[in-house]
């Protein structure tokens, strides 16, 4: 058997046995996830990484196999409670951070941000499409000037008649060369509040770019969009959107999604260190017969623990509504963090053979790197944690 054989399947770690805990729906989301992953995803995604192409037949597949909802209710959207979700979330990010990443645009900031704040015409109209992954949403809050302090964004929005008029530039969008329908975040210009706007597909004004030269989350597309005189009716503002307190809202849970993302990378990293330590003999052993690589993989595996626990946490809090931003933002800045540690040691173990696609780290040691950025870097979720936990805040905020 080659070395890289079976390395991206997944050896079920759960130390300390918090699947018997999963309700039967709850397994079964897993098992299709991971189905989905071992079936449809790692045979291909090493060349689509590579290739920096967008799978377009893998996420349709994703829609088709009843994974996009991230746990909304109704409109088509699958039935899953914050665990199913969550775990989900750990398996495609498991198989591909470019899949999770599309799930998390799809379903965790697009689709959310219509189901929280839209109109019932709006939800009618798209929600059910983007579940089945026939219509593909992006979420345009970002700016090349604006990142960790988005909330002082300078995309702007006129009321002019039964129209709005947006300007304005966005960057690092994801789907945004290729949505049907893209979330803007614009200040009104009328009382200097952030809102949502919905613009579709084809809208003049509505200029995107694919940003090349990604070296991580190759397979998924980001975009810098240009936004000149875009005019829509006034019915695609999401009414319930008034403020950047709102924006913020859909943000939350998608902190708490990062966590779960950042959990499957780390699992990816571990078991195919802990498969690959098994096989591999220098000097007359099996790497895991040495004591240093078993008190790495033991420092891994407790790594990967903890972050299994924020997340089961999240999930029982979710349920109860009570994950407040401050708590996910721990989650996500812990479990990020973590993740980049245990895939750097997955890497280190498997020696050269680390850095070849084929051996299923590399490209998600590349991927964490986005994930521990985008949704607030590990030092932003630190600093509003600090402000929590101080009651004095070490950042400026202005135009919430």
């Amino acid at each position: 058997m080659a070395l890289e054989t079976g390395l991206g399947e997944a050896l079920r770690t759960d130390y300390f046995q918090l699947s018997e805990e999963f309700t039967p729906a709850q397994l079964a989301y897993l098992q299709r996830a991971r189905a989905f992953v071992h079936d449809d995803v790692l045979p291909v995604i090493n060349g689509y990484w590579e290739r920096a192409e967008f799978p377009r037949d893998l996420v349709r597949k994703l829609g088709a196999a009843g994974l996009v909802g991230d746990g909304i209710e109704g409109y088509g959207c699958p039935v899953m409670d914050p665990l199913s979700a969550g775990l989900v979330t750990m398996e495609l990010n498991r198989g591909d951070g470019s899949i999770g990443t599309f799930l998390g645009v799809q379903a965790g900031l697009a689709m959310r941000s219509i189901a929280m704040l839209g109109s019932q015409e709006q939800k009618q109209r798209w929600l059910p499409a983007m579940a089945r992954v026939d219509a593909l949403g992006a979420f345009a809050l970002t700016e090349p000037e604006h990142g960790s302090d988005s909330v002082a964004l300078e995309t702007t929005a006129r009321r002019d008649g039964e129209e709005y008029v947006i300007d304005g530039t966005k960057k690092w969008i994801g789907n945004g060369t290729v949505a049907d329908v893209a979330v803007v975040w614009a200040r009104d210009t009328a009382d200097g509040q952030v809102k949502g706007f919905l613009v579709e597909k084809g809208t003049p004004g509505y200029h995107a770019r694919l940003i090349d030269g990604k070296g991580s989350l190759r397979a998924v597309w980001q975009a810098s969009i240009d936004l000149d005189g875009v005019r829509i009716p006034a019915s695609n503002r999401l009414p319930r959107a008034q403020s950047f307190r709102d924006t913020a809202a859909v943000l939350a849970s998608t902190r708490a999604t990062c966590a779960w993302a950042a959990l499957g990378h780390a699992v990816a990293g571990y078991d195919a260190a802990l498969a690959y330590a098994g096989r591999r003999t220098q000097f007359g052993r099996p790497l895991a017969g040495f004591q240093l690589v078993q008190d790495r993989l033991v420092k891994m595996l407790a790594k990967v623990t903890a972050m299994q626990l924020y997340c089961r946490r999240l999930a029982d809090l979710a349920l109860a509504g009570r994950v407040e931003p401050t708590l996910a933002g721990l989650a996500k800045s812990h479990n990020t963090t973590a993740a980049r540690e245990v895939l750097a040691e997955a890497r280190d173990l498997l020696g050269g053979n680390g850095i070849l696609l084929d051996f299923h780290v590399i490209r998600h040691m590349a991927d964490i790197e986005a994930i521990h950025t985008f949704e607030g870097t590990a030092t932003i979720q630190n600093l509003i944690v600090g402000r929590d936990i101080t009651g004095l805040s070490a950042f400026g905020t202005r135009g919430a």
